[in-house]
């Protein structure tokens, strides 16, 4: 996911939920719907979220250091995880608080047109924000499907805005639904009962994004397109005969780290295979952009038998017999490739 694109669709989704939480309070204060009141508190965690996704982008941008030398890009998974886990849980319990409240104790809802007046206008506004996380969604998402693009995003900013404004539209119909009935049977329960399914929902989708941004956080590997890429970059046919095992893992949404053990012909000098190791390093960035760390170690391949079965990529473990010391190649911002 471009970052870019990300917080275009986060400041339109900011935009909206600011404009409709003021709406959603002034309803509540005047018709005392505690489904609006809901809502309210709704739109102001779905805008808590978003200032701390783009908290957390800023974050992300700061330069490698001593302490951290493969940077700061998981900064986003941090803050993707507190959006999903801190104020959607804090809006969904607080909303089905309030619905227990107004079942246990129901009154009627007073001055209607203003929860029904603003539920429309925050359909509307929701429908738009909602319009430009799918279409900035749409340029990434490929053929995959929106449950497995929401598994598979690397980035945590699309999915979450997709995820809340989808929960905020079911919502926002919820609400309609509990406030009409409320009003057709002159039964204030039925408030209530809209205000524990918006907060079911929204427990519901917090831990959706709880589990998705937790894999995240763990560390995962690179696509497996891109991991036959890599695979295909790293062989020249000359002196890099073959991957042996190959190893990536996400530092950030846009930062892969690839580490490799790859054979190379027996009499090979230190210097051919220093170089061979070189152009591989271009060809993997020319194939897989994000890929900015990479280190990649030489060795004699000999088949020892069956190649295991066991993980995501092949194994062979052999020791080295080239005469020289396994090396490793540096990260492009300490030694630029090809030098």
């Amino acid at each position: 996911m471009s970052a870019s694109g990300g917080t275009k669709a986060i400041v339109a989704a900011l935009g909206a939920n600011l404009a409709i939480a003021v709406a959603k309070f002034v309803a509540a204060a005047f018709s005392g719907s505690a489904s609006m009141l809901a809502e309210g508190v709704h739109s102001v965690a779905d805008s808590g979220n978003q200032a701390l996704l783009l908290l957390g982008g800023k974050k992300a941008k700061k330069e490698a250091s001593e302490e951290h030398p493969f940077g700061y890009g998981r900064e986003r998974y941090i803050y993707g995880f507190l959006v999903s886990i801190v104020l959607f849980t804090v809006g969904g319990v607080f909303a089905l608080y309030e619905g227990y409240e107004k079942i246990a104790h129901p009154h009627e809802v007073e001055h209607w047109y203003w929860p029904v007046g603003v539920l429309i206008f925050a359909i509307i506004a929701e429908s738009f924000s909602f319009r430009t996380a799918i279409k900035e969604s749409n340029q990434l998402r490929g053929k995959l499907g929106w449950g497995q693009f929401v598994r598979r995003a690397k980035a945590p900013e699309l999915p979450v805005v997709l995820l809340e404004d989808f929960g905020a539209l079911v919502g926002l119909v919820l609400a309609l639904g509990g406030v009409g009935l409320a009003l057709l049977t002159g039964n204030g329960v039925w408030d209530g009962v809209g205000t524990m399914c918006i907060g079911a929902l929204l427990v519901v989708i917090a831990l959706v994004l709880a589990v998705e941004t937790k894999s995240l956080l763990l560390g995962e590997s690179a696509d497996p397109a891109e991991r036959e890429k890599i695979r295909a970059a790293v062989v020249d046919g000359d002196t890099v005969t073959r991957v042996i095992h190959m190893r990536t893992l996400h530092l950030g949404p846009e930062e892969l780290l690839v580490a490799a053990k790859v054979a190379v012909q027996h009499d090979d000098t230190a210097v051919e295979i220093a170089r061979a190791i070189d152009a591989a390093e271009q060809r993997i960035r020319e194939a897989v952009p994000i890929a900015r760390v990479i280190y990649l170690e030489p060795d004699i391949y000999r088949a020892t038998g069956a190649q295991p079965t066991t993980g995501v990529e092949p194994t062979t473990a052999t020791e080295p017999t080239t005469g020289v010391e396994p090396t490793a190649t540096e990260p492009s911002d300490v030694k630029s490739p090809g030098a």
